[in-house]
């Protein structure tokens, strides 16, 4: 049994290695919160190792996130800092690859006005466009890891103490990503194998649509003409492969902006930027929300939706069979990264261009005549459970079973 410092090697190892596979001479840029300082080093000491010229981390601190929602002024909160969009855009024009690690309390805004949480993503995501042009099309080497925080611990295992939670949390992360295997290189060579036949298959069929039936959830998705499925590893335009998600347990494609019809219910809470949203449901219309409803924390998914025209629309379509590992585990993370790879999920906002053939190469106004959506935002709700039945709708109008009760029919 491979000892706490055994496991986090090699999860840093496999971060750096495999996870964003940094090449001699690159840039590694690193984006985490303070409370991961020693996990950071050790990445740190990881992309050296393997050559890496430089490592820059950019550090955030939850407390000072509340800090500044409760005390600055209204106007702090439509700005954003054009140096640091400017310098992301100019660290991945020279080739850096990019890590973040996320482990944000699922609570840390709870309470705060949706307002000033909506305003601050919209500002930065308007600065940060281009930059993220760099990631959603594979310009460039990212992946997105978690560590725990003591505020995420005790939301997903309330009833331990802190550090019984923290120790708990990182076992569950250390399983999921593989890194206390006897080899997770293998493991994850393996487990990328996988992914690869699903989505060769589902190349294969071109499907013009898909039909999701659920309690709850009746919902129409159309395909655009050339869509492309991904999954597990990819590789940038440099010719580098990657893994962009650590876990990933997902194949995904594009769905049609103007081509989505019907309801959709979520099946699990969505974390959004510090505030948790439950029981909604999205009602679409020739691809745009006509409608909607939540359980809880409405106000923040009108916020959300209401972000620019783009964000009422679908950017990502995801399978994900109830039998994943992470689903079997049984625990809500309330972290999209783990729980999105629990369940069948679809994305509001922008559209990876990979996802489409030529996507990279083309300009905005090419996207959209493609059929993928353009946003500031990208955020992921799992909408999959065992009663989640999937048809695959070809040119023709049959349609084929790809999930049925929670699983591939394939």
């Amino acid at each position: 049994m491979k000892t706490f410092e055994q496991k986090l090697h090699n999860y840093a190892k496999l971060a750096v290695d495999k996870g964003v596979n940094i090449q001699p001479g690159q840039t590694l840029v690193i984006a985490a919160p303070i409370d991961a300082a020693p996990f950071v080093r050790r990445l740190a000491e990881a992309a050296y190792d393997a050559g890496a010229k430089h490592v820059y981390p950019e550090w955030a601190d939850d407390e000072l996130t509340k800090i500044k929602y409760e005390k600055a002024p209204e106007e702090a909160f439509h700005e954003f800092p054009s140096w640091r969009a400017e310098s992301r855009e100019q660290l991945a024009h020279e080739g850096a690859a990019f890590i973040t690690v996320k482990s944000t309390d699922p609570d840390l805004l709870k309470g705060v006005d949706p307002d000033k949480i909506a305003n601050a993503n919209n500002a930065a995501g308007a600065a940060m466009e281009g930059f993220r042009d760099y990631i959603q099309a594979d310009r460039v080497s990212w992946l997105v890891i978690s560590t725990p925080s003591a505020g995420w611990a005790k939301k997903v295992f309330p009833d331990e103490p802190e550090d019984r939670a923290i120790d708990l949390l990182w076992e569950r992360i250390f399983s999921a990503v593989r890194a206390d295997t006897d080899d997770p290189v293998q493991a994850w060579d393996e487990h990328n194998h996988i992914l690869r036949a699903k989505v060769d298959w589902l190349n294969a069929k071109k499907y013009k649509s898909l039909q999701y039936t659920a309690p709850g959830t009746d919902l129409e998705i159309g395909l655009p003409d050339g869509h492309v499925w991904a999954g597990g590893g990819s590789t940038n335009t440099s010719g580098v492969s990657f893994i962009p998600n650590m876990p990933t347990e997902e194949v995904f494609t594009a769905p049609h902006k103007d081509f989505v019809n019907g309801y959709v219910t979520n099946t699990k809470p969505l974390n959004y930027g510090g505030s948790v949203i439950d029981q909604f449901t999205l009602h679409f219309k020739d691809g745009a929300v006509t409608d909607m409803e939540a359980g809880e924390g409405e106000e923040t998914l009108r916020h959300l939706i209401n972000s620019d025209e783009g964000a009422a629309r679908l950017g990502e379509v995801a399978l994900v069979p109830h039998s994943s590992p992470i689903s079997q585990s049984g625990i809500l993370f309330f972290n999209t990264l783990f729980d999105e790879n629990a369940s069948n999920h679809i994305a509001l906002g922008s559209a990876y261009a990979f996802n489409v053939e030529n996507g990279p190469e083309m300009n905005k106004e090419e996207k959209e005549q493609a059929g993928l959506n353009t946003s500031i935002i990208h955020v992921d709700f799992m909408i999959g459970n065992e009663n989640m039945n999937i048809d695959g709708i070809l040119p023709d109008g049959t349609k084929e079973p790809v999930f049925r009760n929670g699983e591939w029919a394939e």
